[in-house]
């Protein structure tokens, strides 16, 4: 079905339900419509787009390679005035450079997923400009001055980066989406030289491709989850599984946070004291975690058993204060009191804290001298495992053993209610609420039995699941219910009886499992050169 084949029914649909209108008359017609049309119109006015956001992609792709440098003054964007084809998107769309910038990389992609298997070019914006700062560095075989690297030339094969090009065609995954994989997930390192060394021609000969069928594989996936995370969830995520196939990179990229890490005051013109911080990886956990903990009760967190915590909730919610003044005056508390401030005074509840996943086999690598990573539970941002063993001294450990799933193997007790560690295991393997298109961490979240407790259902971890509040009530309150056959897939259950939604587990977890590790194997193949350093995420 071609793409005007397949937008006419909607169009139908909605001229049905507006008529021919425009401008404030659409508004009026809006208006008069029932939830049920209001929602239609929205999912069928984002079908078309999306056909027709396809169209434009590929012909901002055309008229990139129709303005290249060999052009000259005759390609297709300078005979219209502009330098390049990503001012000339600018001017005709009224976007902007970075959105402009979107849809030229985009429409590269497209092109050479359509047309040929060949050439993993360093990206460029069409009409001949580099992607520059934006970009997280130049691929594996890019040419310098006297043509590719010998050592880093890649089999004749189409780019890692071409599925995202067919899901867009396809209408799987939007300009924005693709862009946020291809971003995060970056280009694949180059090899140790060292290393290349001691390789045979053969292993040499091998390396590319397990490189290349890596990254590949790790589009393919986040293509997947693309249906059910934000864009922004979606680059974090993207960024996390190229830290877990690059621990050596993701360590170079740490650093290279943490060396950009500042803080800065100063006063403005009417007396008013302002500050920015940049933070480093440590720092905006910790940053996150403390504003979560005092303002969970704001920001619809889980509801309180205890009545003093009861209490104290009700009380902030009823503060005067805004959100960014509770925050600035805990700030303020925080910095008074000291590092070691009393919980109760500063949080209400508990004491802030950040918890780090490592797994047992990153441990036993960074003690064997080789690189892996760990992951933040709240943020889901990945760090060094060297990281984890620093916060380790400080605080110590909990072990949870768990398979490549994430399921615990240690289950806990039978009992009404989810224990204090059970909660703790739900969080390690659910990583928050697990409602699709949900983002909340899994301190918003409440244990929920898949199976009712009171027609016998086990409080046992395999048998429970992480939900945000809304996402509980929801469940139970409008007839959704969650099954799940022994150890599989967690599976949400509409209130029609319709098809069922597979609720998958956090794809950047399950590559730190190894549940998803890339065909290479060994994360030693993914070195950067020594002192290379790549752009932070």
């Amino acid at each position: 079905m071609g793409t005007f084949t397949s937008i006419e029914p909607h169009l139908r649909v909605l001229l049905a339900l507006l008529g021919d209108v425009s401008g404030p008359d659409a508004t009026s017609a809006m208006t008069r419509l029932r939830a049920d049309e209001v929602a239609s119109v929205i999912e069928r006015t984002s079908r078309v787009i999306r056909e027709m956001e396809t169209l434009r992609t590929v012909a901002v792709g055309v008229a990139g390679r129709l303005s290249s440098r060999d052009a000259g003054h005759g390609g297709l964007a300078q005979t219209r005035g502009h330098r390049s084809t990503i001012t000339m998107v600018q001017q005709i769309t009224g976007s902007t450079r970075s959105q402009a910038g979107k849809l030229a990389r985009l429409g590269q992609a497209v092109l050479e997923a359509a047309e040929s298997p060949a050439g993993a070019g360093a990206p460029m914006d069409a009409g001949g400009e580099t992607s520059g700062a934006e970009d997280d560095g130049a691929p594996a075989g890019s040419a310098g001055p006297e043509g590719p690297e010998p050592d880093a030339v890649e089999p004749v094969r189409r780019p890692w980066w071409a599925p995202l090009g067919e899901a867009f065609t396809a209408g799987r995954i939007t300009v924005d989406q693709q862009d946020a994989i291809r971003r995060g997930l970056g280009e694949p390192p180059k090899r140790d030289v060292d290393e290349v060394a001691q390789q045979d021609a053969a292993e040499r000969a091998e390396w590319p491709r397990d490189a290349h069928a890596a990254w590949e594989a790790a589009a393919v996936d986040l293509i997947d989850e693309a249906d059910r995370r934000t864009v922004e969830d979606l680059g974090a995520a993207a960024r996390a599984v190229r830290d877990v196939l690059d621990p050596t990179g993701a360590r170079a990229r740490y650093e290279e946070r943490y060396e950009q890490r500042s803080f800065r005051s100063w006063m403005d013109a009417r007396g008013i004291t302002h500050a920015r911080i940049d933070c480093d990886d440590e720092g905006a956990a910790w940053l996150d975690e403390i504003l979560d903990t005092a303002l969970r009760p704001r920001r619809g967190g889980p509801r309180f058993v205890d009545p003093d915590e009861k209490a104290a909730a009700e009380a902030l919610v009823a503060d005067p204060r805004s959100n960014e003044q509770l925050a600035y005056d805990l700030f303020l508390d925080v910095i008074t009191a000291g590092a070691r401030a009393d919980a109760a005074s500063v949080f209400g509840t508990r004491q802030a804290g950040v918890r780090v996943i490592v797994t047992a086999s990153a441990r036993d690598a960074e003690a064997a001298g080789s690189t892996a990573v760990a992951l933040i539970e709240e943020t889901g941002v990945t760090v060094p495992a060297t990281f984890a063993a620093q916060r380790a001294c400080d605080t110590g450990t909990r072990e949870c053993v768990v398979d490549t799933d994430g399921d615990p193997l240690n289950l806990g007790r039978e009992a009404r209610l989810f224990s204090a560690k059970q909660k703790l295991a739900l969080g390690i393997r659910d990583g928050g609420c697990v409602w699709t298109d949900c983002d909340r961490p899994a301190s918003y979240c409440e244990a929920h039995h898949i199976d009712k407790h009171s027609e016998g259902g086990r409080t046992d971890v395999d048998r429970g699941v992480l939900l945000c509040r809304f996402h509980h009530m929801n469940l139970h309150h409008h007839g959704w219910r969650i099954s799940r056959q022994d150890k599989g897939r967690l599976m949400l259950h509409p209130p029609d009886e319709g098809a069922p939604i597979v609720l998958g587990r956090p794809l950047e977890r399950r590559y730190l499992w190894g549940d998803r590790q890339a065909p290479p194997g060994s994360p030693r193949r993914f070195r950067s050169p020594p002192g290379h350093v790549r752009p932070a995420a």
